[in-house]
């Protein structure tokens, strides 16, 4: 298992850090992210040390992304005033990524004055079909 020296994850992982820890296999290690942007917000967090969604292989996605339902779910039971979850995974500093070992971000939801948010911003005016097809286009070209 691949292990980074200053990695605060690897150091949680590893028992060098406390955490308040929800789950824990083999594979991956959950706990309460400290920010709490709502009550339960969770971190799923491959064991594997790894930066970000670009350098997992099949395997640790399926490792890793198999775990998301059965925390979720944890959520959901132990807070039935939960309307709704967000699961979030930041790849690298653009995308708001400031701890680089890859962690999912399980958000539970209350309502809509629970100080989170997420814009999308529509730019469909400005994209022509055929815009939308050479970009599908490049992007299925490099599909493996």
């Amino acid at each position: 298992m691949s292990v980074m020296e200053n990695c605060i994850f690897c150091k949680i992982i590893n028992q060098e850090i406390p955490s308040y820890k929800v789950y824990e296999d083999d594979k991956v290690y959950a706990f309460l992210d400290l920010s709490q942007v709502t009550k339960g917000h969770t971190l799923v967090v491959p064991k594997q040390h790894v930066a970000d969604i670009f350098e997992y292989d099949e395997a640790l996605a399926a490792d890793v992304f198999a775990r998301i339902p059965k925390i979720a779910k944890a959520l959901e039971k132990a807070f039935p005033e939960m309307e709704g979850l967000n699961i979030l995974n930041n790849n690298k500093e653009l995308a708001y990524q400031s701890v680089f070992h890859s962690h999912v971000h399980l958000i539970p939801r209350y309502g809509k004055d629970d100080d989170f948010s997420i814009h999308f911003g529509d730019h469909s005016a400005d994209v022509s079909k055929e815009d939308m097809q050479a970009i599908a286009d490049a992007i299925k070209e490099q599909v493996n």
